[in-house]
């Protein structure tokens, strides 16, 4: 069998804000910097799907990218998109809004309905800024 690997692209804008409220002020600021503005601040956030499977023969696709357009924007895009993260984003509640916590978090949200569609889920990239991104794989 021919395992292909497709990649999908999104886009969405949000604020948030590295914050552990365990520390004080001082602390958080020493340890987040700029990030830990108490006023929040936001990126433009490049996310890439990647799925593998295999071609169907009477499509050519191993996953029709309309499809997983669809899934993603069902399932992230239309919650994260000019959200506060910290605030707005029921499924980043309690969690520290690091780019290593939102892509583990959009990878558990993703996982599930991508495997509905016979292809498997395997690996993200989330550009924070085009200097700083994070990658996942699954566990």
């Amino acid at each position: 069998m021919n395992t292909v690997y497709i990649t999908r692209r999104e886009r969405f804008n949000a604020a948030h804000k590295l914050w552990n409220p365990a520390w004080d002020d001082q602390k958080n600021e020493e340890m987040f910097g700029k990030c830990s503005n108490k006023n929040w601040h936001g990126h433009n956030y490049n996310l890439f799907v990647t799925v593998k499977g295999t071609p169907k023969a009477d499509t050519g696709y191993c996953m029709d990218l309309k499809v997983l357009k669809d899934i993603i924007n069902e399932y992230i895009i239309e919650d994260l998109d000019h959200k506060n993260i910290n605030l707005d984003v029921a499924w980043m509640a309690g969690k520290m809004a690091s780019t290593e916590n939102i892509i583990i978090a959009i990878w558990d949200r993703l996982v599930g309905p991508i495997s509905e569609t016979g292809c498997t889920l395997h690996s993200l990239k989330l550009e924070e800024t085009e200097n700083n991104y994070a990658e996942y794989f699954g566990n």
